[in-house]
């Protein structure tokens, strides 16, 4: 894996640190320019570079994936994935959060919560988004989305891991996108969250 981020990576990055370096869109795209396309994910809840709501987050009961949505993936598109990873994993590697594949190869959106066609077991081994929970006293991580435009339609069941899904689309990838939003634990908010355990 490339120890920085291609530059037409750290071009769509706000804040570029070594962990962005070793994401899935920098490991198979490398230094191909696959931003170019006007291939673009975006969501409704966070601007790009901003803050996730804590209700994306392990600081809610309830919290679920947050909305995305995305433009027309570029011509030859047969199937779209999405991975997110949080770029300040503790170990200096990115932590998979979600992993998604079977969409659609068209414009089109996740809307808050809803459960993709296939997904994949992220670091935790879960089938689901892993909520955000970065450490006390940790500076915002990055959790970057990744949208991929692959050129064949994947034949992995759901449940298959990040290496199977890279794997698979290594070699097929013609577009992709990033979206960053950004999270840290809020003192104020762990403290209420341990007063209502109290009570």
């Amino acid at each position: 894996m490339p120890e920085h981020a291609p530059a037409w990576l750290a071009a769509a990055l706000k804040n570029v640190r070594a962990g962005h370096g070793k994401l899935t869109v920098a490991e198979l795209a490398g230094e191909r320019e696959l931003g170019r396309s006007g291939f673009a994910l975006t969501s409704p809840a966070f601007v790009d570079g901003g803050e996730m709501d804590p209700c994306f987050t392990a600081q809610e009961e309830d919290a679920v994936a947050p909305p995305l949505e995305w433009n027309a993936p570029p011509a030859g598109a047969q199937e779209l994935a999405i991975i997110v990873e949080d770029a300040d994993g503790p170990s200096g590697d990115p932590v998979c959060h979600w992993l998604v594949w079977g969409l659609a190869p068209q414009k089109g959106k996740l809307l808050e919560g809803e459960v993709p066609p296939r997904v994949g077991k992220n670091a935790h081994k879960n089938s689901e988004w892993l909520l955000p929970d970065p450490p006390l006293g940790d500076e915002a991580h990055d959790y970057v989305f990744q949208i991929f435009a692959l050129d064949l339609p994947l034949t992995l069941m759901p449940g298959a891991g990040r290496k199977e899904l890279v794997a698979a689309m290594k070699g097929h990838v013609i577009g992709a996108a990033v979206l960053t939003g950004t999270y840290a634990r809020d003192e104020d908010e762990d403290e209420a969250w341990d007063d209502e355990d109290d009570a």
